[in-house]
């Protein structure tokens, strides 16, 4: 009776478990909820949604040219090209997602992401009976993205008889950080076109990279002959999740790119769900974002100044650096299993992180915490944790 598209059993982990037998809420270091951590703003970033034309339902498949123009601005002042042509409006990166996956995917072809990153794109790749499979990036090497590591899983799945129909960088990588080469990313593009797959670039951390590392590039800046869908959103960069507006930008060869927006504006008609209000709110929004991501990168930088100096490069638990997004990462001594000591963190600490093997570390002995709580709260959070790991 049921499609084969959705789980037949909704498994509890021990964590969730866990966390729905307590009656008080422990202190929560893994919440990314913008919205819910105390930041005060100036201005009022909603009083656009009362504009009387949003009583008016003209719908664009690819969002109201007045909204993508501003999309198109915001990239112009980070330096990116973006013609408003090549953007189509959604009501979240997820949905962008799928919209991709239905471009790109038929059942069955696989898409490849990174690990680690954030656990999204399982759910979303099933739902379009889309098979995920993963491509490390580097340990050693700061969690770098090597486009080697990618082209060894395609070559591992064509000699299967297994059809690679996307490749995903997350750039900064939640949750560590990091962005990608441009000389990486040059490979890249040249494997997808050898190959023939698209490149979504999921860049929706875009306004918080801390730590710039050497030839490290946008990828909405570049596509070199390759197909390059670039992911935005107001979750991030306006810290207002919400709202439920995102975006993508489609870069490469015309002779290919104008076929692929055609579809994409194609599958979105079939949606048309974005609402007019945000859309006509969008160039205020944009114009209002810059409070809410530079008060986000301030509470960033303070609460991993806080933890670094609790947990210093070279001792037995240490705080990766900080480069990029709003997550921190943990190394530990890998002398106890993850979950088991999240569990005993949360029982005997009341202090509430994520296991590493939620975010596909290639091994046990790390932690996920974020970086957003209010900086007390943070504080006190990094205190319990230090004392818990420090038995």
């Amino acid at each position: 009776m049921f499609s084969l598209r959705t789980p037949k059993v909704q498994k509890l982990n021990r964590l969730t478990r866990a966390l729905q037998t307590r009656s008080v809420p422990p202190l929560d270091l893994t919440v990314t909820n913008p919205t819910a951590v105390g930041l005060h703003l100036p201005g009022d970033p909603l009083a656009g949604l009362v504009d009387p034309r949003g009583l008016r339902y003209e719908p664009d498949p690819k969002g109201l040219l007045s909204a993508r123009k501003a999309v198109a601005s915001s990239y112009a002042a980070r330096g990116i090209a973006a013609d408003p042509g090549r953007i189509v409006l959604t009501a979240s990166s997820s949905e962008a997602y799928g919209f991709l996956l239905k471009l790109f995917c038929d059942p069955g072809v696989a898409v490849l992401v990174p690990a680690p990153s954030y656990p999204l794109l399982d759910a979303l790749a099933e739902l379009e009976s889309v098979t995920v499979h993963r491509y490390p990036l580097d340990p050693e090497g700061g969690w770098a993205f090597h486009a080697a590591a990618a082209a060894h899983e395609v070559d591992r799945l064509a000699a299967q008889g297994t059809r690679v129909g996307a490749v995903v960088l997350v750039s900064p990588n939640n949750p560590t950080g990091t962005g990608v080469a441009a000389d990486e990313l040059e490979a890249l593009f040249a494997l997808a076109r050898q190959h023939g797959f698209a490149v979504f670039s999921d860049e929706v951390f875009l306004d918080y990279r801390f730590a710039v590392r050497p030839g490290e590039v946008p990828v909405a800046a570049v596509h070199n002959g390759a197909l390059v869908f670039s992911l935005g959103g107001l979750s991030k960069s306006a810290a207002l999740p919400q709202l439920k507006l995102g975006w993508i930008l489609a870069n490469g060869p015309e002779e290919l790119l104008g076929d692929a927006l055609a579809r994409l504006e194609w599958i979105a008609d079939a949606y048309l769900s974005v609402g007019t209000p945000v859309q006509l709110a969008l160039p205020r929004i944009l114009d209002h974002a810059h409070h809410a991501t530079d008060a986000i990168r301030e509470r960033v930088v303070e609460n991993h100044a806080t933890l670094a100096a609790a947990f210093p490069p070279g001792a037995p638990a240490s705080a990766e650096p900080l480069v990029g997004g709003w997550s921190a990462v943990l190394r530990i001594p890998a002398v106890e299993p993850e979950e088991d000591l999240v569990l005993r963190l949360l029982a005997d600490h009341d202090v509430l992180v994520h296991p590493g093997y939620f975010f596909d570390f290639p091994r046990e002995g790390f932690l996920e915490l974020s970086l957003l709580p209010r900086p007390d709260l943070f504080a006190a959070g990094v205190d319990r944790l230090w004392n818990g790991l420090s038995r």
